[in-house]
């Protein structure tokens, strides 16, 4: 575990976002195993070696019989909810909030360090970002409509870090964000990037989980 840092004052907590349906994957995909271990292990595993506290959103009904956590919340029918429902189970004094997701097993403990490290630099917030390097085009109905420019455009990674006031002053309204760094944004705050790893994918059919199984040998 890294030990907070003196000058920022609370612990860093990470919110393990297990808490989704998986709906497009066709069933809980965070309780899919990538190398032998279930991809929700291997992101409290590195939230436990990288932040002071870890608190874990669930699915309703689910019991968690995976290493030890420092608190347990019920996810709700939006990733928003279930970051409220963490919220309201970390102590008010957290100084770091980081959101990790399953759905990316293999990010890698640098990224989680990286991303605190720039909030404790000042930020109000730290999103890992890798270059957008394919060609980006509008398609309607099967037929090339018109090619994007990419030269400002990157892909956003898991796990993200937040001052945690600002995250619980940008939730008070219960908005229903596509993700916390936008919600962020939207309200005036700086979010800063990091450099991201072209790895850490993100799982969220079972094809890319076949990916996932060869880039981790098996």
């Amino acid at each position: 575990m890294t030990p907070s840092d003196p000058t920022v004052p609370g612990e860093s907590w990470c919110v393990v976002l297990a808490g989704g349906q998986a709906r497009r994957f066709g069933r809980p995909k965070q309780f899919e195993p990538v190398g032998g271990i279930r991809m929700i292990d291997r992101t409290v595993a590195a939230a436990r070696r990288t932040c002071d506290r870890v608190a874990l959103v669930l699915p309703a009904g689910v019991a968690w019989d995976g290493d030890r956590v420092d608190a347990l919340a019920v996810g709700g029918d939006h990733q928003s909810e279930s970051m409220r429902a963490a919220l309201a189970v970390i102590p008010d004094d957290a100084g770091i909030i980081v959101a990790a997701d399953p759905a990316h097993p293999l990010a890698s403990d640098r990224l989680f360090l990286d991303v605190i490290a720039a909030v404790r630099a000042g930020a109000d917030g730290a999103v890992p970002v890798v270059p957008l390097l394919e060609i980006v085009q509008r398609v309607v109905d099967g037929v090339v409509r018109e090619t994007l420019p990419k030269d400002d455009l990157v892909i956003t990674q898991a796990p993200h870090a937040f001052r945690a006031p600002v995250l619980r002053k940008v939730h008070e309204t219960r908005p229903r964000p596509v993700e916390n760094s936008s919600l962020l944004v939207e309200h005036g705050y700086t979010v800063v990037t990091v450099p991201g790893d072209p790895g850490n994918l993100h799982v969220t059919t079972p094809e890319d989980l076949g990916i996932v199984h060869r880039l981790t040998g098996l």
